[in-house]
């Protein structure tokens, strides 16, 4: 304190040689701040700048320049600072001359923090494989939280500045947090199991998932309260995030690629032989031309069943979504290949063994 006390009275002395009057003092005390501002933001701004030439981001370069204006700003403050000392008549017009110049300060930084912390989510969304979590549909949500929070300390200083306590605040803001979140629990449920798909990311714009072996569709948007899926039908479902986080999902798009495998069961009678029905299935299936070549398609023996030969076609498609259609097409030229060649397909058959006629039954038809 005695340190800044003896550099206003040095500040004092020299600017005595201006004269006497102290609004002239203080409008040359104005003007220097404002060259020592400009040669200060020029100085860092261009070191700062010398330093960003070597990254190959264009995200610092970005930073740099909203940074020339806060930086000339509190600078000039400062300049602002020394000259009400200079002018004002009591000590009362000093402490809120001061007080209003560092709300000023704390505001021109709180402008540049949510400018800042705008340009950082930007470049994060547009780096989707280093941050998976920041995506165009979390932007929002983490600028607007990221604002609150810059703001709510900027409050807190301004606060601070003025002589006001702020955990009265603080508490009162508690209290109208908690009956926010008690009204609004299934909308906060759903905010929170939207971020935590996000953050997962179990599945994306464009995968074809299955929900509890239910809902099934293609994925056209994900949201922080909920998620669409286009259906086969061409219907959109809206389903909660919430419920999304507490179900199992089968994303059919993703894996080791695209491709996914069919399982079709085939049976024929006893008797028929088994590596012609082999060939015959493998040679139906090859005939859909869908069906993928890699990995190759083949047929398995699986099981002496009750009254059928069963066997298992396992084949691969590039896309999950057609899968109803293949099995159709591939279904029918088996039914049509096993024809040809006399290859019986079983089916369940029931004899009726009557022990004993009813007598009443046989009167009735004695009587017909």
């Amino acid at each position: 304190m005695n340190g800044a006390k003896l550099t206003l009275e040095n500040i004092e002395s020299y600017l005595t040689l201006f004269g006497d009057n102290v609004y002239i003092q203080a409008l040359v005390v104005i003007l220097i701040a404002a060259i020592i501002a400009k040669l200060t933001d020029w100085f860092i701004t261009r070191g700062l700048t010398r330093l960003t030439k070597r990254t190959r981001s264009n995200l610092d370069d970005q930073l740099i320049r909203i940074l020339h204006r806060p930086i000339f700003l509190t600078v000039l403050m400062l300049g602002l600072l020394i000259a009400v000392h200079l002018v004002a008549p009591t000590e009362t017009a000093q402490s809120v001359a001061v007080n209003l110049i560092q709300t000023l300060v704390t505001l021109i930084w709180v402008v540049f923090g949510t400018r800042a912390l705008t340009i950082i989510i930007v470049a994060m969304v547009r780096d989707e494989n280093r941050f998976k979590f920041v995506q165009e549909a979390t932007r929002p949500l983490l600028e607007t939280a990221s604002k609150l929070l810059i703001i709510a300390l900027g409050v807190y200083f301004i606060l601070i500045s003025w002589g006001v306590d702020p955990v009265g605040w603080l508490a009162t803001a508690g209290i109208a947090a908690v009956a926010v979140g008690l009204a609004a629990q299934d909308t906060l449920g759903n905010l929170f199991a939207g971020i935590s798909i996000l953050a997962d990311s179990p599945y994306r714009i464009g995968d074809y998932i299955v929900l509890d072996g239910q809902e099934r569709g293609t994925v056209t948007r994900i949201g922080l309260r909920s998620t669409r899926i286009l259906t086969r039908d061409d219907l959109e479902i809206t389903i909660p995030n919430s419920v999304i986080a507490s179900s199992k999902i089968i994303n059919e798009t993703a894996g080791r690629w695209v491709k996914q495998r069919l399982r079709i069961p085939v049976g024929v009678a006893y008797g028929s032989d088994s590596d012609l029905v082999k060939r015959v299935l493998l040679e139906s299936v090859k005939a859909e031309t869908r069906i993928c070549d890699d990995p190759e398609p083949w047929v398995k023996f699986c099981t002496f069943g009750e009254s059928s030969l069963n066997f298992e076609i396992r084949c691969w498609i590039d896309d999950p979504a057609l899968r109803g259609r293949i099995v159709d097409s591939v279904n029918s030229l088996v039914y049509k290949a096993l024809a040809e060649h006399k290859i019986e397909i079983p089916f369940p058959k029931r004899d009726l063994y009557i022990k004993q006629m009813p007598k009443e039954f046989i009167s009735k038809v004695d009587e017909s």
